[in-house]
């Protein structure tokens, strides 16, 4: 019996890795991201534990010619159930002292790699009146930190499109559900790319499995949750962070930055 299909972006490591393991039980898989090695490692596990069809795309989403490949295979598969758009990478600088090519690669990732993906996701499924888009946002959505201008707004514009994605929706009378997952400090590899000392970032208390976060996603996912905050202690942070007077805000962003 045939099953959905799922894709996974920035399945190789993290997140996307989590996902697809967690998935791999009920759908058919296409995995995509650069690291061909992990990717295949990867297909063939998962098709050996769990007898699933497991296809690879090995490709960097801020290349436009690879994405615009990508888009065209997601909007091929008529058997497509969900997206989740995972491919990412944090930076962190002054805006003025970072690379200008590591911050538009960031955006052309982060906004234009979604923005075609989804497109071409919701075609299918909005046509089959059925299937889920996930953006792994990210709560740096909700707060912003020294150094993290590019990312928080690619996080936030990222959170804010999924909210105008589920209007439309809701007003075409569609099944279709889409969520942002938003989650904090998490066991990733991210945090190592960028050569962080997690220590130092938080305390052990703050950081999440990439399996809890994916756990909470799925469980959210099927309730038709939009916006979802993995653990009760960042669901609070972005509760109290929304609600406080932008001064009061920037000064405790302020503090949090010169950690």
């Amino acid at each position: 019996m045939a099953r959905p299909l799922a894709v996974i972006t920035g399945a190789s490591s993290g997140i996307g890795l989590a996902f697809a393991h967690a998935l791999a039980a009920r759908y058919d898989l296409l995995l995509v991201a650069r690291r061909e090695d992990r990717l295949v490692s990867l297909a063939a596990e998962l098709r050996a534990r769990h007898g699933a069809q497991v296809d690879v795309l090995v490709a960097d989403l801020g290349d436009p010619r690879a994405l615009a490949m990508v888009a065209g295979r997601v909007g091929a598969e008529p058997s497509l159930a969900l997206l989740v758009n995972n491919a990412g990478f944090g930076h962190r600088a002054a805006f003025w002292d970072a690379d200008l090519s590591v911050i538009e690669a960031m955006h052309r990732l982060h906004v234009m790699a979604i923005v075609a993906l989804t497109h071409a996701a919701l075609r299918v499924l909005v046509a089959k009146n059925g299937g889920a888009v996930i953006n792994v946002a990210s709560v740096a959505a909700f707060g912003q930190r020294a150094g993290n201008a590019a990312y928080g707004a690619t996080k936030a514009w990222l959170t804010t499109f999924t909210e105008g994605l589920y209007l439309d929706l809701a007003q075409a009378g569609s099944a279709v559900k889409v969520q942002a997952l938003c989650p904090g400090f998490t066991y990733s590899g991210f945090h190592d790319r960028l050569g962080e000392d997690r220590t130092q970032l938080a305390p052990a208390s703050l950081w999440l499995t990439a399996e809890r976060v994916v756990a909470e996603s799925l469980d959210a996912l099927a309730r038709g949750r939009l916006i979802v905050v993995p653990g009760w202690r960042y669901r609070l942070l972005v509760a109290v962070l929304t609600k406080l007077p932008l001064r009061l805000r920037l000064y405790l962003e302020a503090r949090s930055s010169a950690r």
